[in-house]
């Protein structure tokens, strides 16, 4: 077998074999293992002497380091003063309040004749005197008037309940008795549905809907201030306001049995068939 004498390549003389040596990618790999073991070996160096440098610096120059050294304070213990003894307060001595002399006065008890004895007696009226009814016999300190209870006298005036009327022109939002259509809420359903007429605009819109209205029903069963409080327009709410005002008289509301001005809200529906 022939050998060569022609040295091996390497990878990378291989790698640039056919390429540009000299543009510098070729020195780089070719050098990039001796590089990278001197970057290596010098982090590695920078690491220990970081690590090393506290021992080296107390090493070399113990002189400067800061060492914690006991210091001696002297502390001077001082007794505090005690603190002054209050003296007690005295209580001035509570006076006795007066009473009022009284007079045993048990309540009557009925018993037989032999066995009532001097102490079982009510009380005369000349012991009333100067004292009062009391449970048990007592000298007062006589500081104390006696203060009698009224005489009973006959009732001069004559209490009366008396009902408060209300205004004639008072309005009410709530009372007693609510208005009320004649003939009930069936005969105010046939009024609307044979006098309430559908506006051709409203119909030929396809609008339907309830209006609102408000009217005041007076003392006298008539209706007064009719208003439109919602309503829905094309003509609804004119229509609705007229067969209102076309209403016979009510049944007035009543407050206390007596007619007043009451408030009264009524919606009327519009309804396309």
């Amino acid at each position: 077998m022939l050998k060569s004498d022609t040295p091996a390549l390497t990878l990378d003389e291989i790698i640039f074999q056919t390429r540009n040596r000299a543009y510098g990618a070729f020195d780089l790999r070719l050098h990039y293992r001796s590089a990278l073991t001197r970057a290596l070996g010098f982090g590695i160096g920078l690491f220990l002497l970081g690590l090393s440098a506290p021992t080296l610096y107390n090493l070399f120059w113990p002189h400067n380091l800061l060492v914690d050294k006991p210091v001696m304070t002297e502390v001077t213990l001082t007794k505090l003063a005690e603190p002054p003894v209050e003296q007690p307060i005295k209580i001035p001595p509570v006076e006795q309040a007066p009473s009022v002399k009284t007079v045993r006065n048990l309540p009557l008890v009925v018993m037989p004749e032999e066995e009532v004895i001097v102490e079982t007696l009510p009380p005369t009226t000349e012991q009333f005197q100067d004292a009062t009814s009391g449970t048990q016999t007592a000298e007062g300190t006589g500081d104390v008037d006696i203060i009698a209870a009224p005489e009973a006298t006959a009732p001069t005036v004559v209490e009366k309940a008396i009902e408060a009327e209300p205004k004639p022109d008072e309005l009410f939002i709530s009372v007693e008795q609510n208005p009320e259509y004649p003939g009930g809420l069936e005969a105010m359903r046939k009024f609307l549905s044979k006098n309430l007429s559908y506006p051709r605009s409203a119909a030929s819109a396809g609008v339907s809907g309830r209006v609102y209205v408000s009217f005041v029903v007076n003392s006298d069963g008539s209706l007064t201030d009719v208003q439109v409080l919602k309503g829905i327009g094309f003509g609804c709410d004119e229509e609705a306001t007229r067969v209102i005002q076309k209403m016979p008289h009510w049944k007035p509301g009543k407050q206390s049995g007596r007619a007043v001005r009451v408030k009264f809200n009524l919606p009327i529906s519009f309804t396309l068939e």
